[in-house]
């Protein structure tokens, strides 16, 4: 596990006064080695804590910035470490299976997508600092 995450974490938890639990540092741990997002059962699993346990640590990691929750088919949430400490990317969703897979838009898309948040900041008065898009649609399995 990359101590620099654990740092990370620890420092954007006491900005909102919380500390950095056990409990916490069990589910970043599990984001942290996951190849793609976490379904709320497994991390319930892997971290060895109450369901009740693991949705207070996420309010609160996603609070501080660090978790990021994605929406899979019928309203399952899948959870990741924000882009704070991975990196830039987007997601394709299965809206049959669930599966969740990180998605390369390209360098000439993600221009095209900052000047769209650029544009719709200016018209909305908000100044954009981040975007994020996931598709939703069939995985080939569920094509058939």
């Amino acid at each position: 596990m990359n101590l620099g995450v654990h740092d990370a974490v620890e420092a954007a938890l006491r900005v909102v006064t919380q500390r950095y639990t056990p409990g916490r540092r069990a589910l970043v741990d599990v984001m942290s080695s996951a190849s793609a997002p976490v379904p709320l059962a497994a991390l319930v699993k892997k971290s060895r804590q109450p369901q009740s346990s693991v949705y207070r640590n996420l309010s609160v990691l996603e609070t501080a910035g660090v978790v990021r929750r994605i929406t899979g088919r019928e309203d399952a949430f899948l959870y990741e470490l924000s882009e704070k400490l991975t990196e830039h990317h987007h997601h394709v969703v299965c809206v049959k299976c669930g599966t969740v897979s990180d998605a390369d838009l390209g360098a000439a898309a993600e221009r095209a997508l900052h000047r769209a948040a650029e544009e719709v900041g200016a018209d909305s008065g908000f100044i954009i600092d981040s975007h994020s898009v996931d598709f939703y649609g069939y995985c080939r399995k569920c094509q058939s």
